[in-house]
């Protein structure tokens, strides 16, 4: 195995020998969140109030609804997939286990939240994200923020922070639907209404993904004897967002979401991949209840909130093997914050944060039930000084019942020039990573394997230089910044491999580029390339799935008033990786190119069919090594509103 940053997730990983692509806010909502950055561009995460883009000196990327349409993006892997500084790593098919590493730190090193709610697994081994779980039907935005952030939201945030703001309704009500089909046995649906006056909103929306037959395995792996089969795919989500103002300056809001998912794969055996698919049922639950009053004419905003998380995790394996053959995970996150903002003065916004956060795992078929707890409390200093420079400072403290407390910080200042339309910016800050539950307390004796309660957490400090450059009333727009991380304490298996322990330090640096180009109203170019090295400082090896290389190219093009179109290519270079058991701990990972299209035309007002094709050049590769990805695919739809 691999340190600092292992790649695998030790219960499956154990058990079946399948090595899955795992590491290798409690915000509030505001009615700001979802205003369309064609109208108001604005930031919410890198300070956790709605702030206009040109005075964050963090490095964000926002994804709004219209670009995830336009591209007919259908799961959160797609939409974040060519984000510069990101590295997205799926295993085969859509529903496979999804990691992202971003600016080369480790895959449960981003902190990642759905309309304030942190949706990270308590249950898993490492505490990473699944993102091949959400789906992108009911998204508004998605922010992601670069950068160590642990200075406003604790744990999980060395990487970097990315906030998915759903669909709020408003107006008259609306009802939404699409139906499309295509390759790989693609049956995908929606269904929506939403609506709003000033005293409420509402927004309801059930999303439906199938694929079922998804050639994932090589053909060269399966033991002689034996079908290669494919993954089959199914997710069934139902999510709500309800709003009510009580009075002028007083409103309660309610976000749920459930889904429910299905993935049958082909887990390894001893001899390689097996006969008979594997089943991996998960059940998750995410809802948050807020309160939100304005007093003293402005001056102070609080908002109060509730938040449940909820996974329930089975997997079962019908084969015959001396492995064990059913897993049963389950993990529940309760979340109580409080947040005010208070108007000090013309530019001066100061911000402070209480939360309480209580996680607990119950594994029967471990058996083990055990619980943390974690207090914290956050300061920042938000400053405007005339129309030129801004600067963000803030201090957080952790104070976790396991290993006590955590101070951190992040400041982030940004200077205009006006006369040349220049943005300089500027941020360091630290971060830092818990211990899991997993990590603590679960034992597998099975395997010689066991936890290891005194562990203390993965911290990290992290600074980025950049600029960018606005030409000819913005229709050409370009930028630079360099990014350094040094991560300490990172949690890796000991020498004999028997548990973990706080061993491993790495350094991550590199640069993030773009240039976009609006010739014309109705056509938009973007071209993106990321140089990263990612480094074991011990081993003083290049870490494992984390390509130097990066570069997308992606269009917009509103060729009618009917038709529009859109291209995106994207090149991944390549990278170090295991083979599919990792028995060959390290091997290259060649380089790849795909490339996608899409088209949609408005019939009427109320109905519009579209198309895309994916993988357009059939580029056949593996990423990670061992599981094939989709060749080129054809699908069409149709979404009708009324």
């Amino acid at each position: 195995m691999s340190y600092p940053f292992s790649a695998t997730a030790r219960p499956c990983a154990l058990l079946t020998l399948t090595i899955l692509a795992t590491s290798c806010l409690s915000l509030p909502t505001y009615a700001d969140d979802t205003v369309s950055s064609a109208v108001a561009p604005v930031i919410v995460s890198a300070t956790r109030v709605a702030t206009p883009a040109d005075q964050v000196a963090s490095s964000v990327t926002l994804i709004t609804s219209d670009d995830i349409d336009a591209k007919q993006e259908r799961t959160l892997p797609e939409v974040l997939q060519d984000v510069p500084g990101l590295n997205l790593v799926q295993t085969g098919a859509p529903g496979g286990t999804t990691s992202i590493f971003m600016r080369g730190t480790n895959a449960n090193h981003t902190k990642v939240l759905i309309d304030g709610i942190d949706v990270s697994d308590p249950s898993s081994v490492d505490g990473s994200f699944d993102f091949s779980q959400v789906l992108a039907s009911n998204i508004e935005r998605v922010e992601v923020l670069r950068g160590p952030q642990s200075g406003l939201y604790g744990s999980d945030a060395i990487g970097g922070v990315i906030n998915i703001i759903t669909k709020t309704g408003k107006g008259p009500a609306q009802f939404t639907a699409s139906v499309e089909g295509g390759s790989f046995a693609t049956f995908n649906q929606t269904a929506g209404v939403s609506g709003g006056t000033d005293k409420y909103n509402y927004n309801l929306n059930v999303e439906h993904f199938h694929t079922g037959a998804d050639p994932v395995t090589p053909t060269d792996l399966v033991p002689p004897g034996r079908p290669r089969n494919d993954d089959y795919s199914d997710n069934q989500t139902v999510s709500t967002k309800l709003g009510a103002n009580l009075t002028d300056n007083f409103d309660v809001g309610f976000v749920g979401r459930y889904s429910f998912t299905q993935l049958d794969s082909t887990s390894d055996d001893a001899t390689g991949p097996e006969a008979l698919r594997s089943e991996n049922n998960n059940h998750e639950y995410f809802t948050r209840g807020t309160a939100h009053l304005v007093s003293f004419d402005g001056k102070l905003d609080q908002t109060v909130g509730l938040g449940y998380t909820s996974y329930n995790r089975v997997f079962v394996d019908p084969n015959a093997t001396a492995f064990q053959s059913f897993g049963q995970y389950e993990g529940d996150r309760i979340k109580a914050d409080w947040q005010g903002n208070i108007k000090l003065a013309q530019g001066q916004t100061l911000t402070l944060g209480l939360e309480h956060q209580l996680d607990q795992i119950d594994d029967p078929s471990q058996p083990v039930s055990a619980q943390m707890s974690n207090n914290a409390g956050f300061i920042q200093l938000q400053s405007a000084f005339g129309e030129r420079f801004f600067n963000t400072i803030s201090l957080r403290d952790d104070d976790n019942n396991m290993f006590g407390s955590k101070a951190t910080y992040r400041i982030a200042p940004a200077y205009l020039i006006t006369e040349t339309d220049t943005k300089l910016k500027a941020s360091v800050g630290t971060g830092y990573k818990a211990p899991t539950l997993d990590e603590l307390f679960d034992n597998y004796p099975s395997f010689g394997f066991f936890a290891n309660p005194n562990l203390k957490p993965e911290t990290s400090i992290g600074y980025d230089l950049g600029f960018e450059q606005n030409l000819f009333k913005k229709s050409v727009q370009f930028g630079s910044t360099y990014f350094h991380n040094s991560i300490k304490n990172l949690i890796a298996d000991n020498a004999s491999f028997t548990s973990t322990t706080n061993i491993g330090r790495a350094t991550t640096y590199g640069f993030e580029n773009f240039v976009s180009y609006k010739p014309w109203n109705i056509l938009t170019l973007r071209a993106d390339y990321t140089f990263t090295i990612a480094e074991d400082d011990i081993a003083h090896q290049e870490l494992l799935r984390r390509p130097k290389n990066k570069a997308s190219l992606n269009a917009t093009w509103q060729a009618t008033d009917k038709l529009s179109l859109t291209g995106a290519v994207l090149y991944t270079g390549a990278a170090i990786d295991g083979n599919r058991d990792f028995s060959i701990a390290r091997m290259k990972e060649g380089s790849f190119t795909t490339a996608n299209i899409a088209a949609e035309y408005a019939l009427t007002d109320n109905i519009t069919p579209y198309a895309r094709v994916t993988n357009l050049l059939d580029r056949r590769y593996e990423q990670p090594i061992g599981f094939d990805q989709e060749g080129i695919g054809a699908f069409a739809g149709i979404k009708v509103k009324y």
